[in-house]
């Protein structure tokens, strides 16, 4: 199975398109891998009841034939491929253990090794074509087509692989930018979330720079197109989450290694008792014998459970607490982690703008009710985030916002409508105010320097008071920083494409020190390539698309879910699905404790092989209790396991995350 990803057909016949990407899922049974372990599973579940109620072998052992087949035969076939090129690995050796077992009757044991390697493999090939998946979805947020705008003033609709480095196109309200390119003219606010992570539209004049796939906001503008469309931002992310995520290769290639020299060694050392003591003169049988005991004593089935049950129930009870962990391989690797990466906008702070000031000027003669009613009622009108933002402040304090007449809106600077007569404006206060040593500059200006967007109210001409709004810290996020800081030794580093003096300020509340703002996605990767390249094993937790290719290059990527990026989802390789940032320490710590008890799982499971291999080799193994030692130590570890299903388990990784 590969888990590279192949570089998906793109249909860009489609109409451009203004609202989000249509989400593109692979159904879990339309890949064969799925299916063949859905059929194994199903046999097996089919055949063990049966077998162990006494039911004659009739009507069992067609079954567990059937779970063989279905379920063995494609990691068979690529078995004895591999063996065509001269290599041998532990899929075919599993096989060949699987008949083994059954040829001295131990049907159940080798159909159980069966249904976990095809459940495995199943598990490989639906991650690689969900990754594919949102690829497809992120390269749809760009528009299929533009509006080139020719010398003589004309307008033409052309395919966005059409335009070239020096082309004008026109960007409508409420369309998505066609291209890279910098504002020739025109003013208006650009949803540029998807690539920087702004939680607020950023306002956009001539000279300033557009992204392909941002959203346009009231304003018309035109754009000089300054890349091609192959190498514009979204592309490049694109081509960075696949390359991240081939990056992951040389582990791959080491655990293949470790595969092969066991697998020649079990071969070698399977052959070497069968026929060293036909050698001597022993029996047929009795070497036979010996052999299919020392097949099934040796047999990996006790460390294949030493590693799992402890790492799946780690995921189960993670998933009771609204955190998917996609793999047992991710579970791990959490409790390697020791370096923090968070980003700010949706992973630190709720992702949505609030009101956090009302300060209305004496010299109005309003309260904070009243100024706060005026400029809800103004901005009711408009869908800009910032006005949803006051409304709903309004509205949460209970003010009845009266109706509004001759409301208009202008790009860049605000809004004006008349509210019981008085003509209300609010807007930015450089664009609304001429006179900059007015107190409510002062104001403004102290609100911005505290991380805050100033709003500027005015009514009937005259300044009358200041809305400071910021995205909110998350209420867990400084107790998270703390947790993730004792666990891992090292205070999390805060990577995020806002300004500077925004980040900074958020920072300082949530207790981080490490602070790079205005990254753009190749910017955040680069940081985590390198933390990496120092040795350090970082842990990526983001929500954005722009925030994808650090999450595939990271050691441990960890997604926030409830408004996270479908691209963002599907390459992390965790999801905090009920959005409780609590939650990220609480795993790695939980992670942690798996990682320990896989430890003992395999001291023990290594322990009982020895001792029955020696026992077989150095004396006479009956093959019942040959059996009964493998069986038994494969119980003892599953229950050591299973033992982290328990909520009593999360309990105490959130107490460890905390302590």
């Amino acid at each position: 199975m590969t888990s590279t990803l192949t570089p998906p057909s793109v249909d860009r016949a489609g109409p451009a398109r203004a609202g989000t990407a249509p989400r593109r899922r692979t159904r879990i049974l339309a890949l064969p891998e799925a299916r063949w372990a859905a059929a194994a599973t199903a046999l097996f579940l089919l055949a063990l009841p049966l077998q162990l109620t006494g039911a004659p072998a009739w009507t069992w052992g067609p079954l567990y034939a059937l779970a063989y087949v279905t379920g063995g035969w494609e990691p068979g076939w690529e078995g004895l491929k591999a063996l065509k090129e001269k290599t041998l690995d532990v899929d075919l050796l599993m096989i060949v253990a699987a008949l083994g077992a059954a040829s001295i009757g131990q049907v159940m044991d080798g159909a159980l090794l069966i249904v976990i390697f095809a459940t495995s493999g199943a598990l490989e090939a639906l991650a690689t074509a969900r990754t594919a998946d949102s690829v497809r979805g992120l390269l749809d947020l760009a528009p299929s087509t533009a509006t080139r705008l020719t010398p003589d003033g004309s307008e033409q609709t052309v395919p966005v692989e059409e335009l070239t480095v020096g082309d004008t196109i026109l960007v409508r309200p409420g369309e998505r930018v066609g291209a890279d390119g910098r504002v020739l003219d025109g003013a208006s606010e650009v949803d540029q979330a998807t690539i920087t992570g702004e939680p607020l539209p950023a306002p956009k004049e001539p000279g300033d720079e557009v992204f392909a796939g941002t959203l346009n906001g009231t304003g018309a503008l035109r754009v000089r197109v300054e890349r091609d469309a192959s190498d514009s931002v979204i592309a490049r992310i694109v081509r960075m989450v696949e390359e991240a995520s081939e990056t992951k290769a040389p582990t791959q290639l080491f655990i293949e290694k470790v595969e092969q020299r066991y697998s020649l060694g079990m071969v070698a050392a399977t052959l070497a008792v069968f026929l060293v003591p036909l050698a001597f003169g022993a029996e047929l049988d009795d070497s036979l014998l010996r052999a299919m005991t020392f097949m099934i004593v040796a047999s990996p089935c006790a460390v294949v459970l030493a590693t799992m049950p402890p790492l799946l129930s780690a995921i189960a009870n993670a998933g009771r607490h609204g955190v998917l962990v996609k793999s047992a391989v991710v579970m791990e690797r959490l409790g390697q982690v020791d370096t923090v990466a968070l980003d700010k906008t949706g992973t630190l702070t709720e992702g949505t703008p609030r009101v956090t000031d009302v300060r209305p000027l004496s010299e109005s003669g309003l309260d904070e009710s009243e100024l706060l009613m005026l400029a809800a009622a103004a901005e009711h009108p408009s869908e800009h985030p910032l006005a949803r933002a006051v409304v709903d402040a309004a509205r949460e304090r209970g003010l009845d916002l009266p109706a509004t007449e001759d409301f208009t809106s202008a790009p860049g600077v605000g809004v004006q409508a008349v509210v019981d007569g008085r003509t209300v404006a609010v807007g930015a206060p450089a664009r609304l105010l001429d006179d900059a040593g007015s107190p409510v500059v002062a104001m403004a200006e102290e609100l911005e320097e505290s991380g805050r967007t100033a709003v500027l109210v005015m009514v009937d001409g005259a300044p009358a008071g200041v809305l400071g709004i910021a995205d909110r810290l998350r209420p867990d996020a400084a107790a998270t920083v703390a947790s993730l800081t004792a666990l891992t030794g090292t205070a999390p580093t805060l990577l995020t494409g806002d300004n500077a003096r925004a980040a900074a300020h958020l920072a300082a509340e949530a207790g981080i020190d490490d602070v790079r703002a205005g990254l753009l996605p190749q910017d955040k990767l680069s940081a985590v390539k390198d933390m990496e390249s120092a040795g350090r094993k970082v842990m990526v937790v983001g929500d954005g698309v722009n925030d994808a290719p650090a999450l595939a290059a990271a050691h441990t990527g960890i997604a926030m879910g409830r408004a996270g990026s479908d691209l963002a989802l599907e390459t992390a390789d965790a999801v905090i699905v009920r959005d409780e940032l609590a939650a990220v320490p609480t795993t790695v710590a939980l992670s942690r404790r798996a990682r320990e008890l896989v430890v003992q799982n395999l001291v023990i499971a290594g322990v009982f092989i020895a001792g029955l291999v020696i026992w077989d080799l150095a004396g006479t193994l009956p093959l019942p209790l040959g059996v009964a030692g493998h069986e038994g130590s494969t119980v003892i570890v599953g229950l050591n396991g299973l033992r982290l299903l328990r909520e009593s388990a999360w309990q105490r990784a959130a107490g460890a995350g905390t302590s």
